[in-house]
């Protein structure tokens, strides 16, 4: 399957406020964590858990460069991040979500094409979307020492997409080294076939773009997730514990890319 090429997108002005108000969390069963959703303001504790987890995860494989971990350090670029809590109450596994982006040049994809061939294509296929709303998944990471790892893996993949209903927009992209590439198709990314991958952060990997495509049916099984996880209340610790309530918000209706 390819990546659709836009030809005709509507014009509008996007904006990067976010109409996540609160903690949210769900149960995974495959899995067998609870992930929850937050604004690095609004759980501290638990984006420093997230950040730990990240630069140990990247360092292991000598990539800490692509973490670009003093960057985001503050939170401030990024809108919401997910953790997995696995059933001793450790952060097993997180993302975290950048935009919406106003224009191409806040994607961090636009600097890891950077003078490559490739790159025109790159900020041709983010500025169609831009109308559209476009969000950036950085920073996936899951612990080696988790009980069911695969099921994890693929948990945050598919949870992860759960940032375009957040966030109010369509499109959601991510750079992605090859191996993982099959993984991240499971949860509904198309590779961007057209535009050759690029050795990033360095020549042990071939990095390629993915979108995701919230126009998409999601299955019964993920669209009834998402609706578990908007109808949740947090207490003031999550980590130690999540409790389901009842209340929500309300997703805006999506643009037509038709």
């Amino acid at each position: 399957m390819s990546v659709e090429q836009l030809t005709n997108p509507q014009i509008d002005v996007w904006s990067t406020e976010t109409i996540l108000d609160r903690t949210l969390s769900v149960w995974d069963p495959r899995s067998e964590c609870r992930f929850v959703v937050a604004r690095p303001s609004d759980e501290p504790t638990l984006w420093e858990e997230y950040l730990e987890g990240a630069l140990a995860g990247y360092r292991k494989y000598g990539a800490e460069k692509a973490l670009e971990y003093r960057r985001i350090q503050a939170g401030d670029t990024t809108a919401l991040f997910f953790v997995a809590i696995d059933p001793k109450g450790s952060v097993a596994a997180g993302v975290r979500a950048q935009g919406p982006y106003l224009v191409a040049d806040q994607a961090h994809a636009i600097t890891e094409w950077g003078t490559d061939p490739g790159a025109p294509a790159v900020r041709r296929m983010i500025e169609d979307r831009l109308p559209f709303g476009v969000v950036e998944a950085k920073g996936a990471w899951v612990s080696d020492t988790a009980a069911r790892r695969g099921e994890l893996v693929g948990a945050l993949g598919r949870i992860a997409t759960f940032s375009m209903d957040l966030l109010d927009v369509q499109f959601m992209l991510a750079t992605a080294a090859s191996h993982v590439l099959d993984t991240w198709r499971t949860t509904g990314g198309v590779v961007a076939d057209h535009i050759a991958p690029v050795p990033y952060p360095d020549d042990r990997y071939e990095t390629r773009l993915m979108w995701w495509d919230r126009s998409r049916r999601r299955g019964r099984a993920e669209s009834m997730q998402l609706a578990q996880l908007l109808l949740t209340t947090s207490r003031p610790t999550p980590s130690a514990g999540i409790a389901t309530g009842t209340g929500g918000n309300v997703v805006r209706p999506m643009r037509s890319v038709s």
